[in-house]
């Protein structure tokens, strides 16, 4: 019985190997911070096809800013694919909230999202603005 002890004692993994969790702990949340400016669908903006972002997705030529789509910098691309939403955070109550990534910027740019306006909208740059993923 003794021996069993034993080997139980030494097979158990030493305290500072084992992670303890509580149970309301959850895994940390990334954030980015980055900087946010805006385009519409006028040509000039856009590549060829103003109405479809490079996701192939199809906006609505009256009203794309319902759709709430943003555009990424490719280095953000490969944490936030296309079809991921994001929460975005400084930009004041009428363009904070959950966004949905359908479109790419061009490769010059670093740490910035464009968010679709309509044409009518007043266009804005924005510094230090959070982007938080949401979980599918």
């Amino acid at each position: 019985m003794a021996s069993f002890i034993l080997a139980v004692l030494f097979t158990l993994p030493s305290k500072s190997t084992m992670t303890f969790f509580k149970a309301n702990e959850s895994a940390p949340v990334i954030t980015d911070t980055v900087t946010v400016t805006t385009y519409t669908t006028d040509p000039g903006e856009t590549d060829e096809e103003p109405l479809i972002t490079a996701s192939g997705f199809k906006l609505d030529s009256l009203n794309p800013r319902r759709h709430k789509i943003i555009a990424v910098s490719r280095d953000l691309k490969k944490r936030y694919p296309f079809g991921s939403k994001v929460r975005v955070t400084g930009l004041g109550k009428k363009y904070d909230g959950v966004y949905r990534v359908e479109d790419v910027m061009h490769s010059r740019w670093r740490k910035k999202i464009d968010l679709l306006l309509n044409p009518k909208d007043k266009q804005f740059k924005k510094r230090r603005v959070v982007i938080t993923p949401i979980e599918k």
